[in-house]
Formats: C-alpha cells, sequence, structure tokens
C-alpha cells in the first residue's frame, strides 16, 4: 500500500517528520485538504543510500531490461486515466486538454529512451586497435538527484525527462517532488515502483522524497553518495543548488535549467509588412500556460517607433482574459516582476483587465539605449509578461544582440530579403541560446533526437547540455576507456564480434561489421 503524503523510499512508506505541507487548488483558490510530511535528512539520507546500493545491479542490467521498465512506467502513467489528469488540474489550475498532452508527452519521451538504448549506439562506442589497444564507451555515473519542476507536473517532473534519461542510462533516481503537485507526484512515483516490480528492477532504482523547504533539496544535494543533480526551475533555486554542489568536498555536477527571456527578433520589412498577424502569434504564445514556460518569449526587439506593432498588441490584449497561475507565490513572483521593470523604467504598453488572484498579459516598453544602462530589464518575468524593446536602426539589432546573457531560445522573424540583410544576427546568436528559430514561437519543444533544451548561463549550467531529447542521457554519463583488456572482459559494447549489432568507430571510421 502506498500511503499518501508519505516517502516512498524503495519499496517503504515513511512519514517520520512532523512538519507538513498542502497542494494549493489555483482554480478553486484553496488549499488542498491531504497533508504531505516534508522528508526528514534521515529519509533523504536513506533514500540516496538505497539508490548508491541499487547502483551495482542496476548499471549492469541490459538495454533490453532497461527498456522493459521504462516501457512499463509509459504503459502505467496511461493507465491512471483520468485520474491522473484531475489530480493534476486541481492541483496546477492547467486545461485537462493541457494536461493530456504532457501526459502523451511523458510516455512518449519514456519510449523513445526505451528505443534509444534498445539501438544502442548512444554509448559512442570507440575502437582504436594498436598497441595499446583502446576502447572507449560511456557508462552511468551513479545515484541521481532529480528536482520536479512547477510548471509542467508530468514531463519534467517525477517521470519526466530528467528521470527518463537518467534510468535510461543506467541510473537509479531519488526525485525530490515539487511541492507544487504531490498528490500528482504521488500517483506517478507509485507507478514508477510498480514497474519497476514489474521488470524485475533492484530496490532502490527509484525513490520519492517530499519538500517544501529550501533544506531539504540543499540536505538531498550534499549527500556524499550522490553523483549529478538534474533541476528545472527558478534561477535562484538553480544557483544555490549549483553552488552546493561545487562547495562539497567532492563536487558534482547540476544540470540546471533556469529559464531565460528568450528574444524576438522582428526585422525590418517583416515589422512593416506582418505586423498585426506577427502580434497575433506573439501573444498566442506569450499567453500560453499563462506564460509559464521557461521557452516564454519575453522580449521582442524591432527598429522604429513600433506604432504598428504596438497598435496591434493592444487590439489583442483586450481580447485576452486575465489566467489562474500554478501557486500563490509564482503570482506575486510576477506581480512582483512586473514593478521591477517599472522601477527600472519600462512603460506601459497595454494590459489585460485585473481579476483578483489571477495574472493579466501585460506589454511594456522601452528603448536600446535603456536596455544597455539597465541589463536588469532583461531579468526574466515568469508569467504572459512582454517587454517591446525599440532600436533607433537595424544596427541596433545587433547590438542588442551581443548584449544578451545565455538564453535557452532566440527567434527571427523576417521575410527572405530581411533575412539574407541580417545573416550577421544568426552568428551572433548562435553563441547566445541553445535553440534558434526562423518565423517561429518558441513554447513549443518538440522531444526528439536533435532538440537542444538549454544553453550559455544563466539559461542553464552547464551550457554544454539539453534537458530535452535522447542526448540528454549523456548528462548522466562518463566516457571510460578499456586498454588491452582480455575480450571477454570488455562490455558487450566494445567486444570485437559487437553481438549488438551497434554503430561504432573502428581506427577512425563508422561501422557496423564485427571486426577479427
Amino acid at each position: 500500500m502506498h500511503t499518501i503524503g508519505s516517502q516512498m523510499i524503495g519499496n517503504r512508506q515513511t512519514a517520520e517528520g512532523t512538519q507538513t505541507f498542502r497542494a494549493w487548488n489555483p482554480a478553486e483558490q484553496q488549499w488542498l485538504p491531504q497533508p504531505f510530511h516534508e522528508a526528514t535528512p534521515a529519509e533523504v539520507d536513506q533514500a540516496v543510500a538505497l539508490a548508491a546500493k541499487a547502483f551495482p545491479a542496476y548499471k549492469k542490467t541490459t538495454a533490453t531490461a532497461r527498456a522493459a521498465f521504462l516501457r512499463a512506467i509509459a504503459s502505467g502513467i496511461e493507465a491512471l486515466g483520468e485520474t491522473l489528469l484531475q489530480t493534476a488540474s486541481a492541483e496546477s489550475g492547467l486545461p485537462l486538454a493541457r494536461l493530456n498532452g504532457e501526459r502523451d508527452r511523458t510516455a512518449n519521451q519514456l519510449r523513445l529512451f526505451a528505443k534509444t538504448i534498445e539501438e544502442g549506439s548512444w554509448v559512442h562506442a570507440r575502437i582504436d586497435r594498436g598497441a595499446p589497444d583502446i576502447r572507449q564507451m560511456q557508462i552511468p555515473l551513479g545515484p541521481v538527484a532529480v528536482f520536479g519542476a512547477s510548471n509542467f507536473p508530468l514531463a519534467f517532473s517525477v517521470a519526466g525527462g530528467d528521470t527518463a534519461a537518467a534510468l535510461a542510462a543506467g541510473c537509479p533516481v531519488v526525485c525530490k517532488a515539487h511541492p507544487a503537485h504531490p498528490h500528482t507526484s504521488h500517483l506517478v512515483a507509485k507507478t514508477i515502483l510498480e514497474a519497476a516490480k514489474e521488470t524485475g528492477m533492484p530496490e532502490g532504482v527509484f525513490s520519492l522524497v517530499h519538500g517544501a523547504t529550501v533544506e531539504t533539496g540543499q540536505h538531498l544535494a550534499r549527500h556524499p553518495q550522490l553523483r549529478a543533480i538534474a533541476f528545472t526551475g527558478s534561477f535562484g533555486g538553480g544557483k544555490a543548488l549549483f553552488e552546493t554542489a561545487a562547495q562539497r568536498p567532492v563536487p558534482i555536477p547540476v544540470y540546471a535549467e533556469m529559464g531565460s527571456v528568450n528574444p524576438i527578433f522582428l526585422l525590418p520589412d517583416m515589422l512593416a509588412e506582418n505586423a498585426a498577424t506577427f502580434a497575433a502569434q506573439y501573444l498566442q504564445s506569450l499567453t500560453m500556460g499563462v506564460g509559464q514556460f521557461c521557452t516564454n518569449p519575453g522580449v521582442i526587439v524591432a527598429v522604429g517607433d513600433g506604432n504598428e506593432l504596438i497598435k496591434a498588441l493592444e487590439a489583442g490584449i483586450a481580447q485576452l482574459a486575465a489566467g489562474v497561475m500554478l501557486t500563490p507565490g509564482i503570482l506575486n513572483a510576477y506581480q512582483s516582476g512586473l514593478q521591477r521593470l517599472a522601477d527600472l523604467g519600462a512603460l506601459p504598453v497595454c494590459k489585460g483587465a485585473d481579476v483578483a488572484g489571477k495574472a493579466a498579459p501585460v506589454m511594456m516598453r522601452t528603448s536600446l539605449n535603456k536596455v544597455l544602462k539597465t541589463p536588469g530589464m532583461l531579468h526574466e518575468v515568469f508569467g504572459p509578461a512582454g517587454l517591446l524593446v525599440l532600436c533607433d536602426d537595424a544596427a541596433g539589432l545587433s547590438v542588442f544582440a551581443e548584449a544578451l546573457e545565455g538564453q535557452l531560445t532566440a527567434s527571427i522573424h523576417g521575410t527572405p530579403a530581411d533575412l539574407d540583410r541580417h545573416a550577421p544576427l544568426a552568428d551572433i546568436l548562435r553563441e547566445k541560446a541553445g535553440r534558434l528559430l526562423v518565423n517561429g514561437f518558441p513554447t513549443g519543444v518538440a522531444v526528439n533526437h536533435a532538440m537542444v533544451h538549454g544553453g550559455p548561463w544563466p539559461a542553464a549550467t552547464p551550457g554544454a547540455g539539453t534537458s530535452v531529447g535522447t542526448a540528454s542521457i549523456y548528462r548522466f554519463t562518463r566516457p571510460v576507456c578499456f586498454q588491452d583488456f582480455p575480450g571477454h572482459m570488455l562490455p558487450e559494447e566494445l567486444r570485437n564480434e559487437n553481438p549488438r549489432n551497434i554503430w561504432r568507430m573502428v581506427n577512425g571510421d563508422w561501422q557496423r561489421a564485427a571486426i577479427s
């Protein structure tokens, strides 16, 4: 039996802590009745110790076995049906249609990782036959901690992309549930544990701990048997974990995706020819999910007075209603962020109607010169807020781009002639962002082999990684080489016979053939 409100430490349920918290129902504007116990330091320690105990067995499981585990999780999540969707909606205020898509994404990314590890070439096997004989491949790091995100209760949470990548790599996971959706986390964690039993995984391959305090997360980050941390959330939270991990006696990597303003560069011809259509599409992207996406396009950069664009934005925002945000804390931070922009000198453009307890969409404007003198204007405001930055001339677009901090995304909107004239802009932005878009909006993040969801500091840490797509598996692995090993002592992926029939680099050439 899985007792709601308790920690799930392998196959055991514990509720040793006296401190409790409750989830908030944003739509009903009230606290849900079920209390959840804050994990004690001892419970966190037990979860990591059990993960460390599971690692020697789990790292040796076959790709076929781990793939079956991942697929069992995906099927179990789908089998939760409307119960999961209704629970997640009650805790987040997100509509059922959005959550249905998020559930599909969660299941699909688990299956995508299953297929990836079954195929096997992801280990990047390299063989140099000579004197000495050296063979290299990726191996799992060890137990990892995954911190669930507030804004994706399924896809970036307990069984989200970080957990899927770590389990696929061969790393046991200790997940710290986000306190905004503990009921949802409980349902999914129960499914993972049932899938682990069904597929014969070692106890400790997955555990769930609850915590609404900073101290619980910090204690988890300091545990000496932990080998990596994955985090999606605020810059403050990610930076704190990064600093904690760096100050450990043995530092470990923190893969923190911390958001950005995701600028959109609106080139002159596109602005002149398409202001109304652009404004409508932009506002749809800006207000999707009440702006609670780390890829929310929070800044437009354009040339001239912007009058036509401002008129179109005003007309569009007048048609938009205020929305429910995930938690009272996020709503307060949104309102504080708007006030900070105003205090820094941003001017109002238009705003939706205020409704108590909800977030109204807002557009503000400023000049390039003001932004250059006040870089704090480009700090993320998490919610449906956009800032229009106006440049005196087209050269200002590149000046703005050069001044940017690291971003998750950057988009360029222009006609073919625009894009040709401003080709150097893309070169600048390549150094600033993890994903570049042309005539598109960044709020949709596809889950596939090529996606990059990351970017230079402060969007993410480290900049050389992604938290979406199959390449995210490499955050939880490291390369190791075997020198002059007898064939029978080598992993299957490196043996001459190539029993898994994977692509390997042999003496500099990629091939699948066995070697003699």
